[in-house]
């Protein structure tokens, strides 16, 4: 397995050495002379925390040291994810249709399933455009390997890095305004940066455009596809 120093960045051979059940000694990096992966020994809490901080070295370790890729099925949690991902965006943007249109208004039940359709259609297409330009921007602009795997980990950081999507779903519960929703996809924004910054290892300025083109295409598009939407629904 394919360990990193979560202080640098570095390779290291193993995380720690086990004396017996219980007993186990870190293991210092080569080239930072630190510990290489003190959220070892720590609680899951405190991970979590830190990568809401937006520390890197919380992203290194979930990236790198907390999985092991040969005992877990990467292609299943990486589909299984995706599709989280489209349902979450699919009620963000129910969410924001339900503001927009007027709450006086009864559509028909058959417009109202061609409109929750049109939402997920509206999410994919979204999605997509978000998913090439990314991939595209990295292979472009941060020099990246054109292997598939490449790519296929570039996304799982992506998907990680946007755990605070999972917030939406409080709203089913307790109504919040709808700027809400865009603070999410700020924070998102600025998380999805940091962990392309971790797995591409290419300048932070450069990450930041890409993640930046990327939500921007993505928003424009659904925004459009929103307001036309909102237009059918109150005829």
């Amino acid at each position: 397995m394919n360990f990193r120093c979560v202080q640098c960045g570095h390779h290291i051979k193993s995380l720690y050495v086990q004396y017996s059940p219980g007993n186990i000694r870190l293991m210092k990096c080569q080239n930072c002379r630190a510990v290489a992966d003190e959220y070892i020994e720590c609680e899951i809490m405190i991970l979590l925390i830190d990568l809401i901080l937006h520390k890197a070295k919380a992203y290194r370790h979930l990236f790198y040291n907390m999985f092991d890729p040969k005992a877990m099925n990467v292609e299943g949690l990486m589909w299984k994810s995706t599709f989280g991902f489209l349902i979450l965006d699919a009620y963000r943007i129910s969410i924001l249709l339900t503001n927009s249109a007027d709450s006086g208004s009864y559509p028909s039940l058959a417009l109202l399933v061609w409109g929750y359709g049109k939402i997920l259609l509206d999410a994919f297409v979204g999605n997509l455009l978000f998913i090439s330009i990314l991939l595209l921007g990295t292979r472009s602009l941060l020099n990246t390997s054109s292997e598939v795997s490449r790519y296929k980990n570039i996304w799982l950081a992506i998907l990680a890095s946007s755990y605070l999507k999972l917030f939406l779903t409080t709203m089913m519960v307790w109504e919040f305004p709808s700027s809400v929703i865009f603070i999410i996809d700020i924070f998102v924004l600025s998380s999805n940066t940091l962990a392309l910054n971790v797995i591409s290892e290419s300048s932070m300025s450069k990450c930041f455009g890409v993640c930046l083109c990327a939500h921007a295409v993505k928003f424009l598009v659904s925004l459009a596809l929103n307001i036309r939407l909102v237009n059918l629904i109150t005829l």
